[in-house]
């Protein structure tokens, strides 16, 4: 199905949903017709005025209808709103889940369709620089999965994975930026604080942190050949708080979002 015939809905407004939308714009995607439901009317009053193209809906009805529809949910509430939206589904309707934690097989259990897929968005999708796992069930055929990934592939890098490490990618890649963000700012803060400009700041943090990955991840070197390379570690000595702190919060969010 070309993108131009297409019709997309997206049933949740929020964060996930921004991106995407972001990501077409940004590569100028043509659809037919693009509409959105959220419970928060003012959470459609911003997105109409960023994407004016867009249509808004007041029940969660009209993009279930569409050919594609975007779950953009949060788990608590997806299998309530597949009960809404049942006889809407249409079998032949692509349906994508953006959550963790419920799986392809419940959602089959409420809906018509057997096209359903699963993806973990990131936020660098925003720059059409993602990295997105998908997951589509066994009854997708292989043009109906040729065309879907076409157009995912708008938001990045998208790459089919099994559906049992949805949520590993989930903790290790689509939350990941949020683990450094914050020092990142801060970092900033104490280079103007100690000399330099904020172009010097944004060039200095942005090209070592890129080549550093690039050192770590491409040269050869084991991490501890890596880590040898600087001898000062200023914060080495709480190295060990930082790592307890990754394992109590990461492996305790993986066990409450896997399914």
């Amino acid at each position: 199905m070309n993108m131009k015939t297409r019709t997309i809905g997206f049933i949740g407004g929020g964060r996930v949903t921004r991106i995407f939308l972001r990501a077409f714009a940004n590569k100028k995607a043509e659809f037919k017709s693009v509409v959105v439901y959220d419970t928060n009317p003012e959470v459609l009053k911003s997105l109409k005025k960023q994407f004016p193209e867009i249509g808004v809906a007041e029940s969660p009805v009209i993009p279930a209808k569409q050919n594609i529809v975007f779950i953009a949910l949060h788990p608590p509430v997806i299998m309530e709103t597949l009960d809404r939206i049942a006889e809407d589904v249409l079998p032949e309707t692509t349906v994508i889940s953006l959550a963790p934690k419920i799986t392809a097989e419940k959602m089959a259990s409420k809906l018509k369709t057997r096209k359903i897929a699963r993806m973990i968005p990131n936020a660098t999708s925003y720059i059409n620089e993602g990295y997105n796992p998908v997951y589509f069930n066994e009854s997708f055929e292989k043009a109906d999965k040729k065309a879907a990934l076409k157009m995912l592939k708008i938001l990045g890098k998208t790459f089919e994975v099994e559906e049992n490490k949805l949520e590993s990618y989930a903790i290790i890649s689509a939350m990941l930026p949020t683990y450094f963000w914050f020092q990142w700012q801060e970092l900033a803060n104490i280079s103007q604080q100690i000399g330099l400009d904020e172009a010097e700041t944004r060039k200095a943090i942005h090209s070592t942190m890129k080549k550093a990955l690039k050192l770590y991840f491409k040269s050869g070197l084991t991490p501890a050949e890596v880590t040898d390379l600087i001898p000062v570690k200023p914060i080495g000595d709480f190295e060990g708080q930082i790592k307890t702190i990754y394992q109590e919060k990461l492996v305790g969010l993986y066990g409450k979002i896997k399914p």
